[in-house]
């Protein structure tokens, strides 16, 4: 058995930074655009896993009944991150709804061992009723703190997210990280999680350049939200994926 730190073993070998990214049906190009726009500006070995509800129900992992309010097949299953990742090392939840315009390298290392969760703090109110494809648009604390996380998956605390846990309890207990006392939330830069529509550029100040966009309210693989801001370089890396799928 190899020693392991800071992810890489003895032997030299760097582990690929584990990289769940939610899968909806209805957003499957979504998540190929996202998931390339990881690999393609990745310096240090990735693994990219979706997280697909189909699986984890067929597997015994997922079986708690669609509410209302869910508006993508990955509301809830992305709290299994850590125990999908084996409660082992340091892991990434993503929406599949991201442009990633950096190098993973530069989040990663941000990561810090004294955090149970590491995330883009976010304080948001969003002024529309809808989202996406028509999806209702609901308003609690902490939104949207959960569709980029990094879990310190073999953390103590996250090991109470079990699939019992993950299936029963509320989404104010998961979206909000109630597992966890506040000083076990790590802060990351806005930049990681920029949210279209909201989080604003200065172009004087390189610090508020995305590192990876967020389509939080609807993309460009909606044909209503072609037009939206930032949508120019999510069709340009679509472009540049169907090219190399086609070689």
């Amino acid at each position: 058995m190899t020693a392991e730190i800071n992810g890489v073993s003895s032997n030299g070998h760097e582990k690929p930074f584990k990289i769940f990214i939610g899968y909806d049906t209805q957003e499957d190009v979504a998540f190929e655009v996202c998931r390339f726009s990881l690999q393609k500006r990745a310096s240090i070995p990735v693994e990219i896993i979706p997280i697909k509800l189909s699986e984890l129900r067929k597997s015994g992992l997922y079986w708690r009944e669609k509410g209302k309010l869910e508006s993508t097949e990955f509301s809830f299953s992305r709290f299994l991150t850590p125990y999908l990742a084996n409660y082992d090392g340091w892991a990434m939840f993503v929406d599949c709804d991201f442009l990633y315009l950096a190098d993973i390298k530069e989040l990663r290392d941000l990561i810090d061992d004294k955090y149970a969760i590491m995330c883009v703090q976010h304080d948001y109110s969003p002024k529309e009723t809808t989202k996406m494809d028509g999806a209702v648009q609901t308003v609690y604390p902490r939104k949207n703190w959960s569709s980029m996380v990094l879990y310190n998956c073999g953390h103590p605390k996250n090991k109470d997210l079990t699939p019992e846990v993950v299936n029963k309890e509320t989404g104010a207990f998961l979206h909000r990280f109630q597992w966890l006392d506040d000083s076990e939330i790590g802060e990351v830069p806005f930049v990681w999680n920029f949210l279209v529509g909201h989080n604003k550029v200065n172009e004087n100040d390189k610090s508020t350049f995305p590192k990876a966009i967020h389509y939080t309210l609807g993309g460009p693989w909606f044909e209503v939200w072609k037009d939206c801001e930032f949508g120019d370089l999510w069709l340009n890396e679509l472009e540049e994926y169907q090219k190399v799928e086609k070689n």
